[in-house]
């Protein structure tokens, strides 16, 4: 049927240029007498030596003429789109009954044809996986008179919950501390108004550095770290978090005993002794053996 279609775009259809091209472009491959097609913008481009954009146009000028319908429910074969030509198919559909009548054809076809999808099976065309309507057909766009249904989201004006104050939290079960919102939303602080939060303080514990520095020596810890940070820029809270473990994680304990500073026993080196004899001195002392040491 396709040189069917064929024969009414070269005797009938009032395109010219690309849109002709593209047309009969179409109008080859044309399955059977409802004049259905399938093709897609780079097989057309390819075809009619014209670029992607310039075949999007033809189409939709051939569109508006009335010469070509763009199914939108329907799929051929590699997802192409579907394509009908409208006017051969009254064209053909009239010849076929004049034929059978044994009159001679009518000059203005009547009415387009129903589509019949099931006799496209066989070429590939199928309906969509979701399809929103039978044979949706692609009209020329127009624009829309009257206002939209839809109503325009009113613009904000203050918070998104009138029942939260400015400065507080959007959630009433968090707490404030280590919250400070700048204009764009996120939360930076100077390393001055960050506070150990119940987490930090936990993972100190858990960890060891509790135990390790002591909770004086922890503080120490913090206030040395604040002292360093004072000239930094403002970061979120899990930034300062994450670089006062850090810092807490290098820190030395403070007051740590000499190894030789044994309880009962002097905590200076004997006299006339190298760091080392005094280290095992001290460890000899510690398992009440004679070190060559005594008096």
């Amino acid at each position: 049927m396709s040189s069917e279609a064929r024969e009414w775009v070269w005797e009938h259809s009032s395109s010219r240029g690309t849109a002709r091209l593209v047309l009969l472009s179409i109008a080859d491959r044309v399955a059977d007498e409802q004049c259905i097609s399938w093709a897609s913008l780079s097989s057309l481009a390819k075809r009619t030596r014209a670029s992607v954009s310039t075949v999007r146009e033809a189409i939709d000028r051939l569109v508006h003429a009335g010469e070509l319908e763009q199914l939108d429910d329907l799929t051929g074969p590699q997802r192409s789109t579907v394509y009908r030509l409208p006017l051969a198919a009254k064209a053909v559909a009239e010849t076929s009954e004049d034929e059978e009548a044994g009159q001679a054809p009518a000059e203005v076809p009547e009415a387009t044809p129903a589509l019949r999808i099931s006799a496209l099976r066989r070429c590939g065309i199928r309906p969509r996986e979701v399809p929103e309507s039978p044979a949706r057909v692609r009209k020329p766009a127009v624009p829309e008179s009257g206002r939209s249904r839809r109503k325009p989201a009113p613009r904000r004006t203050g918070n998104r919950h009138s029942d939260i104050p400015e400065t507080g939290t959007q959630n009433r079960s968090e707490p404030d501390l280590n919250r400070r919102y700048s204009s764009g939303g996120a939360a930076v602080i100077a390393a001055a108004e960050w506070q150990v939060d119940p987490a930090t303080h936990a993972w100190a514990r858990q960890q060891g550095h509790l135990d390790r520095l002591g909770e004086q020596g922890l503080q120490a810890a913090d206030a040395k770290w604040r002292a360093h940070r004072a000239d930094f820029k403002p970061r979120s809270a899990d930034a300062w978090a994450a670089d006062w473990r850090s810092w807490v994680a290098r820190e030395h304990a403070p007051s740590r005993p000499t190894l030789y500073a044994v309880p009962g026993k002097a905590t200076a080196a004997p006299s006339g002794m190298t760091r080392a004899e005094a280290h095992t001195a001290a460890l000899l002392a510690a398992l009440d053996e004679p070190t060559g040491t005594e008096g």
